[in-house]
């Protein structure tokens, strides 16, 4: 038998003093607030007394570290699956209002469907339900917890759906720590519910993709 329902989980708040689009950049780790809601999210899946099989993260430092409060509660070792990594993108590095503000940066923003600024949507949910159809299968029993990040999981959201992958960036739902669960497997995907877990009142959330 495969799972039993897969959670795509988002990390916590991440240190970002200076605000700009972390993106893939390997040195944005979590600040003190969001080791507290990965913490609240881990406690909050305990509650649910379902069993968890398997658990999977993106390589990042970011979800990584959000992971941890979930291999102390459940005891298992995650496997590391670059698939659920955040896209590409031409911003890295950049504080977003002043990027777009540069008319040397608008040919980036021409074809915001595909997304010319980064990684093809198409990609990222091909990438992302790959890794899900992998972990349900190899998890005989039990939930699998996947924590990724914003845009692989609302575009994965939109795809199984059915909803057109083209969206504004700042209407997304998918707060962070917030957990998107699926039922059906590979061949159907449902989503069955989503929840908010953890206290973001405050948090700077201005680094996503």
């Amino acid at each position: 038998m495969p799972a039993d329902r897969l959670h795509l989980v988002r990390h916590g708040e991440v240190h970002n003093p200076d605000r700009v689009l972390y993106g893939r950049l390997a040195e944005f780790r979590l600040s003190v607030e969001g080791r507290r809601m990965a913490r609240q999210t881990a406690d909050y899946m305990k509650s649910l007394e379902r069993p968890v099989g398997a658990l999977v993260c993106s390589p990042l430092q970011r979800t990584r570290e959000s992971m941890e409060p979930f291999v102390e509660i459940f005891g298992i070792e995650p496997v590391v699956d670059d698939r659920v990594i955040e896209p590409t993108n031409v911003f890295e590095g950049k504080r977003m209002k002043l990027a777009v503000a540069n008319p040397l940066n608008w040919h980036h923003l021409l074809r915001p469907s595909v997304p010319s600024w980064g990684e093809p949507y198409a990609e990222v949910v091909a990438r992302m339900r790959a890794a899900m159809a992998d972990a349900w299968t190899r998890t005989r029993h039990g939930d699998v917890i996947v924590v990724s990040h914003q845009l692989p999981i609302w575009i994965t959201h939109l795809a199984i759906a059915g909803e057109p992958l083209k969206h504004n960036p700042a209407k997304r739902r998918c707060a962070l720590s917030s957990v998107t669960s699926f039922e059906g497997g590979p061949d159907h995907w449902v989503e069955v519910g989503y929840a908010e877990p953890a206290v973001t009142a405050g948090a700077v959330d201005v680094g996503a993709v």
